[in-house]
């Protein structure tokens, strides 16, 4: 099978990123003879004088067309006999930034083009430290219209040792600067006979054996989960792709943010049974055991990722809102998405000096570091390392349309369960331990005398042998917060009742969201006078949800 590289082109406006990647395709005869004869056609009106126009291949919009310039990402498929490619060529253009940027956030390597006869350009700076936000490691610097420069091998060696200096404040583990003329062909399928100085390869040869994924597989294992799948009562597997690491059957894993452990007892690779899988691969798992796991969760094998419940982060906002702090946003890491607030913007970042700015407020296009607080904790580790769950999206709450994308700094806070040491004694050996099933009892509804209406369940249910935690929610913390007491308590394999009183729809889904399965809500409306009797009637739905389990 072969490899699949993701790769962008970006540079300034009218630096040849549309012509490179198509004439690219042109010579390497990657076009049907359709495509071939309607760019032969459509060069008569392009802008080369009749000769063949090779950015009209990517250049679709009839915007850009006009103009001469690409507005939107064109995103091109093409395979050679080595390798497949996929190639989204971004706008250069200051004002469409956050186009380049969702680019460069699919791409394991980016093509920077330069004009020779310009230089390195603040552009050019601008997009570097875009890619090294959106965490490519890989880049190619195609110093571009060599032709206009006669060829020149110092220019060209002048444009390198800039463009280094540039790069030495981003962890890029390559740099291939390549010389090129994107019009007349130089150097892009095959060597140019104008650069006999230049000893690399030429830039598709190039693509084809740059090795990025070298070290995916080495990585201790990851996959958060998409989906649990039950298609009947006899099969539950949970299905995601490997974003690091390998997998086997037979190997232990731990499930985050519950930290139970169970064998993998089957893998399947589509519809295919399988023995491993490795990164990058789509994959169903079916564990040995029963376990708490729903979309969001995170399979590891040495539990070594982060959870918090607020953190920092550089981000890049794309929206044309104006950001202050207090704003609603739904925040999405790997496959969860929560509720959460932006509390602070600690500074802008000049995207094209690297300087701090002080600020109160960041517009469309300009990059800053604020601070978050979220409705629950979310898994994540450092962008470094796992890019899927380092790095996030922010979601508007009214149109749901992509806000911002960022990268995760560093924890602000811990969610409840921070500073538990990783052990084999868990939630189901403390259950059976006290010989229960832990449960939340959430219980809604107006009760004249809810203190009375608990204690009573309560003292029915150890009367019954069961061990149980009342929580007093009195004193006005947040539903998370309560909910994050009654999850430890359900860890300990205890039955927490929490007063829920009149809560909201949305309060409860946040309950249940961070309690999981062991959430049960009860409604207990009724009048002083009968408080006894709803005591008893609570109990009978709790004992009989206790023997359903």
């Amino acid at each position: 099978m072969k490899s699949l590289l993701k790769f962008i082109t970006c540079g300034s406006v009218d630096d040849g990123k549309s012509t490179l990647i198509g004439h690219m395709l042109y010579e390497a005869k990657l076009l049907f003879a359709d495509q071939e004869r309607a760019l032969e056609l459509d060069s008569r009106l392009g802008s080369r004088g009749g000769k063949i126009d090779y950015s009209l291949l990517l250049d679709g919009l009839i915007a850009e067309r006009e103009q001469g310039i690409t507005i939107d990402v064109a995103y091109r498929y093409f395979t050679t006999d080595h390798r497949s490619f996929i190639v989204a060529d971004t706008p250069g253009h200051e004002e469409y930034t956050r186009n380049m940027a969702v680019g460069a956030s699919f791409a394991d390597l980016a093509i920077i083009l330069v004009d020779a006869t310009k230089g390195i350009i603040t552009q050019t700076k601008r997009h570097t430290r875009i890619c090294a936000l959106m965490g490519i490691k890989h880049l190619v610097l195609a110093v571009n219209k060599m032709d206009l420069v006669d060829f020149d091998t110092k220019k060209f060696d002048e444009i390198k040792a800039d463009f280094a200096r540039t790069a030495t404040e981003f962890q890029f583990e390559s740099i291939q600067v390549i010389p090129v003329s994107a019009t007349e062909g130089d150097n892009i399928t095959k060597k140019s006979p104008n650069t006999p100085w230049y000893e690399g390869l030429a830039l598709l040869p190039y693509l084809e054996s740059v090795d990025v994924h070298s070290n995916d597989d080495a990585k201790p294992f990851m996959m958060p989960i998409q989906r649990v799948c039950r298609p009947d009562h006899t099969f539950r597997g949970f299905q995601g792709q490997i974003e690091a690491g390998s997998i086997a059957v037979g190997d232990e894993l731990t499930t985050l943010p519950s930290r139970e452990k169970a064998k993998v007892k089957r893998i399947f690779v589509t519809d295919q049974d399988r023995n491993s899988a490795h990164a990058g691969q789509p994959v169903t798992i079916q564990l040995d055991r029963e376990v708490d796991v729903s979309r969001g969760c995170v399979f590891t094998k040495d539990n070594q990722l982060q959870e918090a419940d607020s953190f920092s982060a550089t981000i890049l906002w794309m929206d044309d809102s104006v950001l202050t702090p207090g704003k609603n946003v739904l925040v999405k890491v790997g496959t969860k998405v929560l509720p959460g607030t932006v509390t602070a913007i600690n500074h802008k970042i000049d995207i094209n000096t690297g300087n701090t700015v002080t600020a109160d407020h960041v517009v469309k296009n300009e990059v800053a570091k604020c601070e978050f607080s979220l409705s629950d904790g979310i898994i994540f580790d450092a962008f470094e390392k796992n890019k899927s769950i380092g790095g996030f999206i922010l979601i508007d709450r009214v149109t749901n349309m992509t806000s911002a994308c960022g990268v995760i700094d560093e924890a602000l806070q811990s969610v409840g369960n921070a500073g538990q040491i990783d052990t084999e004694i868990t939630r189901d050996v403390r259950a059976q331990q006290k010989g229960q099933q832990p449960l939340t009892l959430w219980l809604t509804g107006s009760v004249s005398d809810n203190v009375a209406l608990a204690k009573g369940i309560e003292k029915r249910l150890v009367a019954r042998g069961y061990h149980t935690m009342l929580i007093d929610n009195s004193l006005g913390e947040s539903v998370r917060q309560i909910a994050g007491y009654a999850a430890l308590l359900n860890d300990a394999g205890l039955i927490a009742l929490v007063l829920g009183g009149t809560a909201s729809d949305n309060d409860q889904a946040i309950a249940q969201e961070i309690i999981g399965q062991s959430f049960l809500p009860i409604d207990v409306a009724v009048n002083s006078s009968s408080i006894e009797g709803a005591a008893n009637d609570a109990v009978k739905r709790v004992v009989k949800a206790l023997i359903q389990v």
